[in-house]
């Protein structure tokens, strides 16, 4: 049964709500800076060979998502095939501590929400004009300059939906911290399910669900007030 206060006094709801936000908000820069260049790159490549690129990024989509859960699991676990895999060719001489802390619980929400993160930004890139890099080259503009000043402002909307759409499930996640977090990476997901069916507390879930709620709301409000100033600035 989850004590509502730890061993020193400190709220258990209010280092949650810190944890669920401070990994959500890991994942999603993760996310972003692996997948803005891979969108990037996608949206530049050779359209024969387009579609196939996505289709790659959408294929784990095609396979359960707990199963998706449980094969990093037997990947990263004390006996798993990486540790199995760097023991039985000497690289190292007891297993790694790979499983059941933050670094796997980051490492699997990161590969879990990769693909929410590209497919926006692919969006948003493959409609740049190319004709404005090229402008911008010849005018003197190195490739650094010109990405900063062309690419990235364009890209905007895409960044904002992708980490919209990661941050925003990743904090309410519940099935991969209890399955690779460990106790340590405690997420408010796991505090309503205990709130719910350990404790059967259901006025204290439901008012925890409602603050995550409020919490969710805040960064979606501000994005929706983002979006309609660009749609009126665009209508001017």
């Amino acid at each position: 049964m989850l004590n509502p206060f730890s061993n020193n006094g400190e709220n258990i709801y209010l280092l949650t709500y810190w944890s669920s936000i401070k990994t959500a908000l890991t994942t999603t820069i993760i996310c972003l800076l692996i997948g803005y260049p891979t969108a990037y790159a996608i949206s530049r490549a050779n359209p024969s060979i387009r579609n196939g690129l996505l289709l790659a990024i959408m294929l784990p989509f095609w396979t359960s998502f707990l199963l998706r859960v449980y094969a990093w699991m037997g990947l990263l676990g004390h006996n798993g095939i990486i540790n199995n895999f760097l023991m039985k060719n000497g690289i190292i001489s007891q297993p790694l501590d790979l499983f059941y802390n933050a670094f796997s619980l980051n490492l699997v929400m990161v590969y879990a929400y990769l693909p929410f993160m590209i497919l926006p930004l692919y969006t948003q890139l493959v409609k740049l004009d190319g004709r404005l890099l090229e402008a911008a080259s010849d005018l003197g503009a190195g490739p650094i300059k010109s990405f900063f000043t062309i690419t990235l402002p364009l890209s905007k909307t895409g960044i904002i939906a992708g980490s919209m759409l990661v941050f925003v499930p990743a904090v309410g996640e519940f099935v991969i911290p209890e399955l690779v977090g460990g106790s340590e990476n405690l997420m408010i997901g796991k505090v309503l399910w205990q709130a719910f069916f350990d404790q059967n507390n259901w006025p204290l879930a439901s008012a925890v669900a409602v603050v995550m709620v409020i919490l969710l709301v805040i960064p979606i409000a501000l994005y929706q007030h983002y979006d309609n100033r660009q749609i009126e600035e665009g209508s001017k």
